[in-house]
């Protein structure tokens, strides 16, 4: 049997980071509002709200794979797992860490990326009339969200135990 979000996964802590990244899609959509708008220290408070959401979301995940390595799911030579379809659930934990091992380097992309935007925008390099940097920066945040929001669910919540029944 793999491993369900309910037991070895951590679901309630993956639900919570998943909120905390959906807020951080609105602050970032508030920091391009306030762009558009010229509101300077609006945008710089807002893109500040983003990056600590973001980095809050990647603490949520080193928390949550400090565990998986405590618990030797980390696919492996030291991969332990005790129960049945061993394999299946060490092929799981490789799917696991690959995948949001790199949504986490995107999301890190997206701080260094917020974090130059940020700076930009506290020298009033941005107004009503040219504010592109800020706004293609959203996108890239808001597609990032997105991803993990495909992620969350395939898992955290899908079941597959009766797969190998």
């Amino acid at each position: 049997m793999v491993p369900r979000a309910g037991s070895s996964y951590r679901r309630v802590a993956a639900a919570a980071g998943t909120v905390v990244l959906i807020a951080s899609s609105l602050t970032m959509a508030l920091a391009v509002r306030a762009a558009q708008t010229g509101a300077q220290r609006a945008t710089v408070r807002w893109l500040l709200a983003t990056m600590v959401l973001g980095v809050t979301f990647l603490g949520v995940k080193v928390i949550e794979y400090a565990e998986k390595f405590e618990l030797h799911h980390v696919p492996g030579a030291n991969f332990v797992y005790e129960g049945p379809h061993g394999r299946q659930v060490e092929i799981f934990f490789s799917l696991y860490f690959g995948l949001t091992g790199l949504h986490a380097l995107h999301m890190i992309i997206g701080v260094g990326l917020l974090s130059v935007i940020t700076w930009m925008a506290s020298r009033g390099r941005f107004s009503t009339e040219w504010y592109t940097p800020v706004e293609i920066s959203g996108l890239y945040w808001h597609f990032v969200d997105i991803v993990w929001i495909f992620l969350f669910p395939l898992l955290y919540l899908v079941d597959r135990a009766h797969h190998f029944a």
